[in-house]
């Protein structure tokens, strides 16, 4: 069974298996514009904060959630203005380069309570004339992560647009070589320089996740050089 909350692969695995350097290059020169699907504030920059930073076209992020639910100990209203504000430091960190902000499209679904029945039919609606759409992985082992990652596949299957996904949890309870993903429909994003450092930069945009939620040792996963997208 996939765990999120036992013992994982450490980052440095991930960075010494070779496997990650012979995946193809994602080619995006055909892309007019791209939108993100995020289950929680925090997904979009972890997954492809990176590509972000490389994208030159226009961008929407569809936020499912407001992440309202990483604090049960707080009102959700407090926690979500927080994660909302968090996001919109990283975006512009990722995108200050480009001299291009982001568009942001917030559903308000309840965190933790994602439904397919209930987001396929609003994503079908919002991503037509999208080139491409980025979403969580309908494998990561998160319910929400699952919920979006299954309800792009078939929203972008009826609008016409290519969905890509990326892992977030699957990078801790995953092993390099791990036959549980789907290798033969992976892609790579190699990052430039002042890719990385905008990347890292927005990581740590996300102090409310930072040191509980997301503790280092995860947050090393997202600081590699690459991204990686399955097709």
């Amino acid at each position: 069974m996939n765990r999120i909350d036992a013992p994982g692969t450490p980052a440095r695995a991930w960075r010494e298996w070779p496997g990650l350097r012979t995946l193809p290059e994602l080619d995006v020169s055909r892309w007019r514009n791209a939108a993100i699907v995020a289950a929680h504030p925090d997904d979009e920059i972890l997954g492809v904060g990176g590509l972000l930073a490389m994208l030159d076209v226009p961008v929407t992020l569809i936020a499912v959630t407001d992440g309202e639910g990483s604090h049960p100990d707080l009102p959700e209203e407090q926690i979500a203005a927080v994660r909302r504000a968090e996001t919109e430091a990283a975006l512009a960190e990722v995108r200050a380069r480009l001299g291009r902000g982001a568009d942001v499209h917030r559903l308000g679904f309840p965190d933790g309570g994602i439904r397919d029945e209930r987001l396929t039919p609003v994503l079908t609606e919002l991503l037509g004339g999208f080139d491409a759409c980025l979403a969580t992985w309908e494998a990561d082992a998160h319910r929400d992560h699952e919920a979006v990652g299954r309800s792009a596949l078939a929203a972008g299957a009826t609008a016409g647009v290519e969905v890509l996904r990326f892992p977030i949890w699957a990078w801790h309870w995953a092993m390099p070589g791990d036959p549980r993903l789907p290798w033969d429909d992976a892609v790579r994003v190699t990052l430039t320089a002042d890719a990385a450092a905008s990347k890292r930069a927005a990581i740590d945009c996300f102090t409310s996740q930072l040191g509980t939620i997301l503790p280092p040792a995860i947050v090393e996963h997202f600081r590699r050089g690459e991204e990686v997208l399955f097709r």
